[in-house]
């Protein structure tokens, strides 16, 4: 083993430690999101080399591309070469005509892997996010006016207490599972100089680069745009990560002094004096709790959503409807409480 691969193995080390707040290799169990693309066999290889045993892999069938499966069995192959078992997930419903269908297969990956990766008794679940996808996420919802929690962008660490939090299923509030981002601050380049030095195989998927999507086309841009720098967007999206984090426990604390009696399941709060940004926060954890305790909307509702009319109405006085949650202001009195549902004609 030569030593630039020596080195890439020990910053990934070190990386990943530095994610989990340890300072020597952990015991538990590494599971890892494979793709198949270069940027998730590099950290494949990085990972079985840098933590011999504790690493297991899986691969999500979309079956979307007829290409899909023979991908899939490429990782499988890699795997078995390097010693790392791996498991096969495929999606069983095809999306809905109306879904957005690369936010459908990611809702329906995530969803696969993380079950997948509990009952493998593993602890964490790392994705290959890397800095040039931070800047991608970053550019994308900064042009969409996105607010703090979206310009955050790519967290590199999920915690299960900070997803129950804001919006985990149930099954995920009684298993413990952090998702880990160990990449987002090595390049794109840099990956495909690791999985090459490695002797790892890869597949380039050809949505990628397919103007159709909003994150390909960001991606030409910032390809496009040497003299931007995506390491410096990427510390800007952790900046702002850190000051959600902050004003979130503020609000959160918030929710709770500030929270009126109510009837189950509906919630009221008095909001007098309190900013805009933080009345954001408690609607969406007032509209958390609605639709994840009616087991009803979770499709149509998550944490990052789009709230900003439903707060124009609120404080104009009016109501507004969100995902199955209505929302109605008296004064500065807010109340939140399931929608009706709809007739059907």
């Amino acid at each position: 083993m030569d030593a630039a691969l020596d080195a890439l193995i020990a910053r990934f080390q070190a990386d990943y430690c530095q994610l989990i707040g340890a300072d020597k290799p952990p015991e538990h169990r590494i599971a890892l999101a494979v793709s198949g693309g270069p940027d998730s066999m590099a950290m494949l290889g990085l990972a079985a080399k840098a933590f011999p045993g504790r690493v297991i892999a899986a691969t999500v069938d979309h079956g979307l591309r007829p290409e899909s499966a023979q991908e899939s069995a490429m990782v499988a192959r890699a795997c078995a070469e390097i010693g790392v078992p791996h498991a096969i997930l495929r999606i069983e419903s095809p999306p809905a005509t109306r879904d957005n269908v690369q936010s459908w297969a990611r809702q329906a990956r995530y969803s696969l892997l993380k079950r997948w990766a509990m009952d493998a008794d593993a602890a964490v679940l790392c994705t290959a996010h890397h800095a040039d996808d931070q800047a991608e996420t970053f550019l994308m919802r900064a042009a969409r006016a996105s607010g703090l929690s979206g310009l955050a962008a790519i967290r590199a660490r999920v915690d299960s207490e900070e997803a129950q939090k804001k919006g985990a299923s149930a099954t995920e509030q009684h298993r413990p599972l952090t998702i880990l981002r160990p990449l987002l601050h090595w390049r794109r380049a840099d990956l495909r100089t690791a999985a090459a030095a490695m002797g790892l195989p890869w597949v380039d998927d050809p949505s990628n680069n397919d103007p159709r999507f909003d994150r390909a086309r960001f991606r030409t841009w910032l390809q496009e745009a040497p003299w931007i720098d995506p390491a410096q967007i990427g510390r800007t999206a952790e900046n702002m990560a850190a000051v959600d984090r902050d004003v979130f426990e503020i609000s959160r604390w918030l929710w709770q002094s500030r929270a009126l009696e109510a009837p189950d399941r509906e919630s009221r709060f008095d909001v007098a004096g309190l900013p805009r940004g933080v009345k954001r926060y408690i609607a969406r954890l007032a509209i958390d709790a609605i639709v994840e305790g009616s087991g009803r909307g979770a499709g149509s509702w998550s944490y990052s959503s789009n709230i900003e009319p439903l707060l124009d109405a609120l404080e104009a006085g009016g109501s507004a409807t969100q995902s199955i949650v209505l929302a109605s202001a008296k004064g500065t009195i807010w109340h939140f409480r399931e929608a009706p549902p709809r007739r059907s004609h």
